[in-house]
């Protein structure tokens, strides 16, 4: 699972030079035709992270609930982001990643229960989320890199 955790913070390290150069304004926007804007789906990164990995095992978020509530699935930004709010939500995109690791070599997620995501794909094990929620930050990805081209 090294190489996961690896490929998780190399991802998000690469997504947050992507967003460097963005202002708090741009972050916000939402262009037409779209349901959200570059910083929702950052929070949403986090927080699907958060419920798949740790409230599935009943397991306390390592974020304040309110962030796991604004950027759940089937949300839409409510309102903007303040640049104290973009601050922690980049802060939390990589210090979640080395929570769930520490949390993972302590064996917090040995009793994993199988579930099935909203694709079809059933996962049995933290192994196996951990591989889908790679492909998941990817998909966000690939959302801010359009959303980036528009704002």
């Amino acid at each position: 699972m090294e190489k996961q955790f690896e490929i998780f913070k190399k991802t998000r390290i690469y997504l947050l030079s992507y967003i460097a150069d963005l202002t708090v304004k741009q972050l916000n926007t939402t262009p037409k035709g779209f349901k959200n804007n570059i910083i929702w789906n950052v929070g949403h990164m986090i927080a699907a992270q958060q419920g798949v990995c740790y409230r599935r095992v009943g397991l306390p978020f390592t974020v304040n609930e309110e962030v796991f509530d604004l950027y759940k699935p089937d949300t839409t930004p409510q309102e903007a982001v303040d640049e104290g709010g973009v601050a922690q939500l980049k802060k939390l995109l990589l210090t979640t990643i080395d929570e769930m690791q520490r949390d993972y070599d302590k064996g917090l997620f040995s009793k994993y229960p199988a579930w099935t995501n909203r694709y079809g794909i059933e996962l049995a094990t933290i192994e196996q989320t951990i591989n889908f929620l790679l492909l998941h930050d990817g998909i966000h990805l690939g959302m801010i890199m359009s959303l980036k081209k528009l704002v």
